[in-house]
């Protein structure tokens, strides 16, 4: 039974389904190159991404830079290590816990996967041109701020 007073609810005109599906968009196309170049899952490149920015982290850290889930954070830093693409060290700070840092090969790959995705970037940013793009930019990061 519907309510006439109820505003008509639209999925598409949603804004979480539209970042969403936009979001899935974006990384899905550039998830390609990493996946199908490098054997890497979105969750593996994220924590390389977050490392390679941040420098050494805990998965704790890790876990809420990147707003993923925990599980999937631990499951990509145990690959990664595997794979030795990064390294677990002391933290010296605090004894429960381990700092996770890029190997060298972990170095090496970051920079070769850094340009490939941000010429994707700026081939998908293309289409709003450049004020359009950093007007874009702010406006996320307002929503981003808002939703906490």
């Amino acid at each position: 039974m519907s309510n006439s007073a109820a505003p008509e609810f639209v999925l598409a005109d949603f804004l979480p389904y539209q970042l969403s599906v936009a979001s899935n968009a974006v990384s899905n196309r550039i998830a390609d190159v990493y996946r199908k170049e490098f054997g890497l899952k979105v969750t593996e490149w994220r924590v390389m991404a977050m490392l390679g920015d941040a420098g050494a982290l805990t998965q704790r850290e890790l876990t809420a830079r990147t707003l993923m889930d925990k599980v999937a954070v631990n499951r990509a830093c145990k690959v990664l290590a595997e794979r030795e693409l990064v390294r677990r060290q002391p933290n010296y700070r605090d004894g429960r816990s381990h700092l996770l840092e890029l190997t060298e090969a972990g170095q090496d790959m970051h920079a070769r996967i850094v340009p490939r995705a941000r010429a994707i970037e700026e081939e998908l940013l293309d289409a709003l041109g450049e004020e359009q793009a950093g007007a874009f930019r702010s406006m996320l990061e307002e929503i981003r701020q808002k939703a906490g």
